[in-house]
């Protein structure tokens, strides 16, 4: 399967990128609005895997590009560019492009983080409007700490929330959670439950701010 990772570049694109790489055999499409520096995070993450063992395969695009070879597309990058991200992929995407969003809406004052919600409801309910109506669209990955993902030497035990409308996307994007060593998709129904996964990503990080025992933190349903 082709995997794109709009915003690769970054925190949770990296994450993402690194465990796939090296616990599947996808081929990992790197986007960036800057194709330059997609293809050097490419060969970088090729390196560090290569200096593992892993033989993964990463190729870097402008994030149109990446989008139009993809399967898969993940939106890897903050809320305030969510909207305008789809928009500038939305004619490379087709129905059978399974869409996934791990975007949050924060705000930071001095006594943390608060979960930002949008208008039309959720950080999701911006990537549906803004997406081709026959695109489907999959919430996941939303409250997974970005530095423990991306430490391969760090072992876990984590659930990530999946919610959609489309069974078979959510069903694709499970099986891509589960295929990461440690993490387990857990279904939490449709778009409506959009905004109540979105907002335990700031809870978990004020927990993480608050108690040095609980850096990395994520969450796990018994």
């Amino acid at each position: 399967m082709r995997i794109a990772l709009l915003g690769g570049t970054g925190d949770i694109g990296r994450g993402l990128a690194l465990r796939w790489g090296r616990d599947t055999e996808h081929e990992l499409l790197i986007g960036s609005r800057d194709p330059e520096r997609a293809r050097e995070q490419a060969e970088a993450y090729t390196s560090e895997l290569a200096d593992r063992g892993a033989d993964a395969d990463f190729k870097g695009f402008e994030n149109a590009m990446a989008a139009d070879r993809a399967d898969v597309v993940i939106l890897a990058v903050p809320a305030y560019h969510l909207v305008d991200t789809v928009e500038a992929v939305a004619d490379r995407l087709d129905p059978e492009t399974v869409l996934v969003t791990p975007a949050v809406g924060m705000q930071r004052d001095e006594d943390g983080f608060h979960y930002n919600r949008p208008g039309p409801g959720s950080v999701a309910a911006l990537a549906e409007s803004a997406k081709p109506d026959d695109v489907p669209l999959v919430g996941a990955f939303h409250n997974l700490p970005a530095g423990g993902l991306a430490d391969l030497d760090s072992e876990f035990e984590w659930d990530t929330l999946v919610f959609g409308e489309n069974e078979d996307a959510k069903a694709t994007v499970s099986q891509l959670a589960a295929e990461i060593e440690g993490l387990r998709p857990v279904d939490i129904g449709g778009l409506a439950n959009a905004a109540e996964v979105e907002a335990v990503t700031p809870l978990l990080i004020n927990v993480a701010m608050n108690n040095d025992e609980l850096h990395d933190l994520g969450v796990k349903f018994q």
